[in-house]
């Protein structure tokens, strides 16, 4: 499709708030998905860790278990 000027690109026919905006709501979501995830990541990180630490192993305690066998 060719335009005869930004203008007309940037209106799209009269169809702009409907394009621009479907472009606003997928960016948005995709920016919320982004954040939920590092979110659970991080929150599963230190519940997996506050287990460890629970049933008495120390973090980086294998690596040195490792190293004093050798």
């Amino acid at each position: 499709m060719q335009w005869e000027s930004w203008s007309a690109f940037w209106q799209m026919g009269g169809a702009a708030p409907y394009v621009w905006g479907s472009y606003g709501v997928t960016l948005a979501l995709i920016v919320a998905e982004l954040v939920l995830v590092i979110r659970r990541r991080k929150d599963t990180v230190n519940r997996l860790l506050r287990w460890r630490r629970a049933l008495g192993k120390d973090v980086g305690g294998s690596q040195a278990r490792m190293e004093s066998v050798e």
